[in-house]
């Protein structure tokens, strides 16, 4: 199991665990959250006190798995394709009864196969109990909710912009507007327009929120594949933050960023008539507005309708900030290459040289989106190291010597040669041992076959 493996598997043991990390949680409740999850996910509430008290102690690096056991063998396809059918049949089927099912079936032997590959096998393949649930109809009505203190949630989304001449050929692109909001205060705590509509925008608006307002408790997002990455259950993890996502098909579950949404059609209307031509003159406009226009305005959600500045700023709620070396560390991302016959990788258009040792191996690379001068490189056995971007100069570099491992060995004889033979005096052998008469067996007595 590699670095990138074990990370993931972590980040799935904080979501599971993180409802039991709220602060003021009693006994009773706490008893309830576990009872629910270990129905939820099939771990046993002792193994989610571990997880719990693992990260207490250390943080996330004690989520992680310290030992390295190898994984089961994959299930054939026929037994995998009779789970999902059974999982379909009744969406409520436990992994411990599907199993069942199929060991009375005679479809794989009792015991053979553990509970946690089918898991993991069905999650893959989207059909694990989590994933069924997400698509069960439910109920329009909802209960409006707000945080009592700043920073314990977060709401994020994305709005269409206009159209700018960004780029070379000075064609007009359409720009996108990424907004960050308090829960409990309603403060914008970033907001900005990006040229690109991917998750490069909504990581950059994320990390420059936290840097200005600290880390939050939880956020909130709707189910936009922007957000639903896995750099963002990574990122969350690693700073201790809860990561909550929308039901689908239920907009009213982030109606607070969809109403400050409406409000800031109002910037956009005004924007057109100042015809702006570069990002940053749209961004310098859009941080005057949201100063004079929203920040600083009372509002009618909040108590006695003060404003969002200073509904955040007189929260006597602590502010959780972390260094900028923490900050980098959580946003890093993780990648798959394979390395060519020149021993390099190809990365955003770029070779990075990682050895003529590796060629057709394919390694892990980690790696910040800001600065890809150097990459993380990791494979199984050896310790990780850096891959800085490959220079090509006017000489070609000498091959390195072939390890002892993997040198020739001297021999005497052909094991194939000497095995032949052993095989053909046996095969004669057999071939002039006498045949059996039955008509013998029945001289000298009464006896007859």
């Amino acid at each position: 199991m590699n670095r990138r493996q074990i990370e993931e598997k972590a980040t799935n043991r904080y979501q599971l665990i993180s409802p039991l990390l709220q602060e003021g949680l009693d006994p009773q409740k706490s008893k309830q959250l576990r009872v629910a999850i270990s129905k939820e996910c099939g771990l046993s509430e002792r193994t989610l006190r571990r997880y719990v008290a693992q990260f207490r102690k250390d943080g996330f690096e004690g989520l992680k798995q310290k030992t390295y056991r190898k994984t089961e063998e994959s299930q054939e396809d026929s037994v995998l394709e009779q789970a999902i059918l059974l999982r379909r049949e009744v969406p409520s089927r436990s992994i411990s009864t599907i199993i069942q099912i199929l060991e009375w079936e005679g479809l794989v032997e009792a015991g053979s196969l553990k509970r946690s590959t089918l898991q993991e096998k069905l999650a893959k393949r989207g059909y694990s109990s989590r994933q069924m649930r997400m698509y069960h109809e439910t109920s329009g009505a909802v209960r409006r909710f707000q945080k009592k203190n700043r920073n314990q949630l977060w709401h994020s989304d994305i709005k269409y912009g206009p159209y700018l001449p960004i780029g070379a050929d000075g064609k007009k692109k359409q720009v996108y507007m990424v907004a960050f909001l308090d829960d409990a205060t309603r403060m914008p705590l970033h907001v900005s327009f990006y040229p690109m509509l991917d998750a490069r925008c909504v990581e950059e608006a994320f990390r420059d929120a936290i840097r200005k307002h600290g880390v939050p408790d939880s956020v909130y997002f709707d189910n936009g594949k922007q957000y639903r990455t896995k750099w963002m259950a990574r990122t969350c993890s690693k700073l201790g933050t809860r990561l909550l996502y929308a039901r689908p098909y239920s907009p009213e579950s982030t109606g607070k960023v969809e109403r400050f949404n409406r409000t800031f059609d109002g910037f956009l209307q005004e924007a057109k008539l100042e015809d702006c031509q570069t990002l940053d003159e749209l961004n310098g406009l859009l941080e005057v507005w949201i100063s004079e226009c929203y920040l600083h305005k009372g509002h009618s959600a909040l108590k006695n309708q003060v404003s969002p500045f200073t509904a955040f700023r007189s929260d006597s709620h602590p502010i959780r900030m972390v260094s900028a070396e923490e900050l980098a560390t959580a946003f890093l991302h993780a990648e798959t290459r394979k390395v060519d016959k020149s021993g390099c990788i190809s990365f955003q258009d770029k070779k990075y040289e990682v050895g003529l040792n590796f060629v057709g191996c394919r390694v892990e690379i980690t790696y910040d989106p800001s600065d890809v001068t150097e990459l993380t490189v990791d494979f199984e056995g050896y310790p990780t190291w850096k891959a800085k971007e490959l220079v090509i100069s006017d000489r070609a570099g000498k091959r390195p010597s072939l390890p002892e491992h993997m040198t020739k060995a001297t021999v005497s004889k052909s094991r194939l040669l000497e095995a032949a033979k052993e095989h053909t005096k046996q095969r004669k052998e057999v071939a002039v041992m006498p045949a059996v008469s039955y008509r013998n067996l029945g001289n000298g007595g009464d006896f007859h076959v």
